[in-house]
C-alpha cells in the first residue's frame, strides 16, 4: 500500500526531468534559446542540472521500494 506514492512521485520526477534533457538538448541542438531574455549558456546549464537533479530524485524515490 505504501509503495503507491513512491511508484508515482518516482514517475513523476524521472519523466519531468527526461523530457527537461530532451527539450534542453533539442533546443541547444536547433541553436533556439532555452528561455527568452537570458544566456543560452547559463539558461541551458540552469535547465540540464534541474532535469539531472529530477533524474537523481525519481531515482532516489525507486531505490525506497
Amino acid at each position: 500500500m505504501e509503495s503507491g506514492p513512491v511508484i508515482f512521485t518516482g514517475l513523476v520526477f524521472a519523466l519531468f526531468g527526461g523530457g527537461l534533457l530532451v527539450w534542453t538538448a533539442t533546443r541547444v541542438h536547433r541553436r533556439e534559446p532555452v528561455a527568452q531574455g537570458v544566456s543560452p549558456v547559463a539558461s541551458a546549464t540552469v535547465a540540464s542540472v534541474v532535469a539531472v537533479i529530477a533524474l537523481a530524485l525519481g531515482t532516489w524515490c525507486f531505490t525506497r521500494l
